[in-house]
């Protein structure tokens, strides 16, 4: 079927900005665990004997989780992921940054994929903490199935941004605005990690849905995980502002398939959204 003028504008865009972002090799250079760790599930997480995949399940008894092996301060994070199928209702598939200081000032960047029923979109949560800080969310619908193959996620945390990533897609940048009040992560090392786990209260549906155990174990796979310093030779994209096909790209992203915005939520700041949602 032939493409609308508009759709093959948008697909030879995405197209291109992925060539130029750069997304994970189609195959990895070495093993997954080189540079991740499942840390916790009782078995519940694996590593295939390829090394080419790391598996989390969830029963009713445990989810399991992995950590990066080393710490970063400013770095790009890409993996690969296939989310949990069929009903996910109640799982939530994780990646992201945590520093490992006290809680009360921790930094953090999340992507939490919050499952949903058989044929119902999963929702990608966002959100940024700085010094304790957090409520800064942002979710997004996909524009594809992240149950039948695996999607390239990124976070790319520099000094100048934080940016997210899907399929080489930027869908939400967060700002360095410290010298203008606005908390940034930018003092703490932080290290990644990623869980599967169960969370029925709250992630389907504001916790309507519940989980259903008769479809458990529930399974997420991870492949093509790179991260790299800021200061790494050779590492693309770090600091540089989003040129315009990258910025009319996450337009399109945030236009189409973004949900919710905590800077839109006017019931939730009456006396006005945080100083941060009007800066440029």
């Amino acid at each position: 079927m032939a493409l609308s003028s508009r759709a093959c504008v948008v697909v030879l865009l995405l197209l291109g900005l992925c060539a130029a972002i750069g997304l994970p090799a189609a195959a990895a250079a070495g093993r997954i665990d080189d540079g991740l760790e499942v840390t916790w599930g009782d078995g519940r997480g694996s590593v295939s004997p390829d090394g080419q995949e790391l598996t989390l399940s969830l029963d009713r008894t445990s989810g399991s989780g992995f950590r990066s092996r080393d710490t970063y301060l400013f770095a790009r994070a890409d993996v690969q992921i296939k989310l949990v199928p069929n009903n996910s209702a109640g799982t939530v598939t994780t990646f992201y940054f945590i520093s490992e200081g006290p809680w009360d000032v921790h930094d953090e960047v999340d992507l939490e994929f919050l499952g949903n029923v058989t044929g119902e979109p999963y929702t990608l949560h966002t959100n940024v903490f700085a010094n304790g800080n957090g409520g800064k969310e942002q979710q997004f619908h996909l524009w594809f199935d992240p149950t039948t193959d695996f999607h390239a996620y990124s976070i790319e945390w520099t000094q100048q941004h934080i940016l997210v990533l899907v399929d080489g897609t930027p869908i939400r940048e967060f700002k360095n605005h410290a010298d203008r009040g606005v908390a940034y992560p930018s003092t703490q090392r932080m290290r990644l990690y990623g869980s599967l786990w169960d969370a029925e209260d709250w992630a389907t549906q504001g916790g309507r849905v519940k989980t259903d155990w008769s479809q458990a174990p529930f399974v997420a796979r991870y492949r093509n995980f790179t991260a790299a310093d800021a200061s790494s030779t050779g590492t693309r994209g770090y600091g540089q502002q989003l040129d315009a096909a990258a910025q009319q790209a996450m337009k399109w992203a945030r236009d189409n398939y973004m949900v919710y915005d905590y800077c839109a939520d006017g019931k939730r700041f009456p006396q006005g959204v945080p100083p941060e949602c009007s800066m440029p």
